[in-house]
C-alpha cells in the first residue's frame, strides 16, 4: 500500500496547478449566482454526479439561494483509470423527474458521453428540461457533440489529465485543492 502512497505523492509533487483553490471558489461563487437567477423559482431537482461531482455539489448547494431537493446518481465511464469506456450505472436515480427541471452537476465537461447519457437517461424518464453544471470544461474537439457546452461552466481548462475538486488520478487526489494536470498528460 505505501507504493501507491508513494507514487500518488509523487504525482502531486511534480503536477502543474492550474488553477488555485481561490480562483475555484470564485468560479463556484459565480456558477452559484447564475444558478440562482436561473433557477430560483423551478423548484429543481439537482442530481450531484458520484463521485465526481461531490466536491463541487457540497460546495455549490449553499450558495444557492432558494430551496433544491438534492440526489444523486452514479454512472461511471472510468472506474478508476485513465480513459473511458462504456458507460455503467452504479446507481441510477429514483427520484420523481416527471415535469421537473433538473440540475445535472458534475466535476467536468470532458468528451461529454456521461453527461448526454444522464441528461437522456431524465428526460425519458419525464423531466420537462435538463440543465447540467460542471466546475470545469476541457478545452479540446473530441466532445460527444458539436459545441456541447455545460449550461453553467466554472472554468475553462487545458486539454490535459486532470485532479482535483472532485477530479481524480487512479482514485486519488479528488481532494485536491485546486485544479493540477499531471505532468506529462
Amino acid at each position: 500500500m505505501t507504493d501507491i502512497v508513494a507514487e500518488m505523492n509523487q504525482v502531486m509533487a511534480e503536477a502543474d496547478c492550474l488553477v488555485s483553490e481561490e480562483q475555484v471558489h470564485c468560479a463556484i461563487d459565480t456558477m452559484a449566482s447564475a444558478i440562482t437567477d436561473r433557477l430560483k423559482d423551478s423548484n429543481p431537482l439537482v442530481f450531484c454526479v458520484m463521485n465526481g461531482g461531490l466536491i463541487l455539489t457540497g460546495q455549490l448547494l449553499p450558495r444557492l439561494k432558494f430551496p433544491v431537493q438534492a440526489e444523486y446518481l452514479h454512472a461511471t465511464r472510468y472506474r478508476q483509470e485513465t480513459t473511458g469506456g462504456i458507460l455503467e450505472w452504479k446507481l441510477q436515480p429514483e427520484a420523481d423527474m416527471k415535469d421537473r427541471t433538473i440540475l445535472i452537476v458534475d466535476d467536468i465537461l470532458d468528451e461529454g458521453t456521461t453527461l448526454c447519457a444522464i441528461a437522456d437517461y431524465c428526460l425519458a424518464h419525464g423531466a420537462k428540461e435538463v440543465l447540467t453544471a460542471a466546475l470545469v470544461d476541457k478545452q479540446h474537439d473530441r466532445k460527444a457533440h458539436p459545441d456541447l457546452k455545460a449550461d453553467f461552466t466554472g472554468l475553462l481548462v487545458e486539454d490535459r489529465f486532470l485532479f482535483g475538486y472532485g477530479m481524480d488520478y487512479k482514485g486519488y487526489w479528488r481532494n485536491a485543492p485546486g485544479i493540477y494536470a499531471v505532468k506529462g498528460l
